[in-house]
């Protein structure tokens, strides 16, 4: 007889937009690159943007889908 397993797998960690942020920071306070901090904390502010702009895209598809099909 088996038993079945419920395996859940979660995945924690910091990802390419905040490791990339980590690694700007650190050459903004260590002088090697004079960026305004605006673009050091890009990586963090693109990625929301990014996922605004997604999420609008999708309601004006809903939108449009719901008014093409009641024609």
């Amino acid at each position: 007889m088996s038993k079945e397993q419920n395996t859940t797998i979660s995945k924690n960690g910091i990802g390419f937009g905040g490791l990339l942020t980590i690694v700007f920071i650190i050459l903004k306070l260590t002088n090697v690159i004079a960026w305004s901090w605006l673009w050091v904390l890009a990586p963090l502010w693109i990625g929301v943007a990014l996922s605004i702009l997604g999420i609008i895209l999708m309601v004006l598809g809903v939108m449009l889908a719901k008014k093409w099909s009641k024609k």
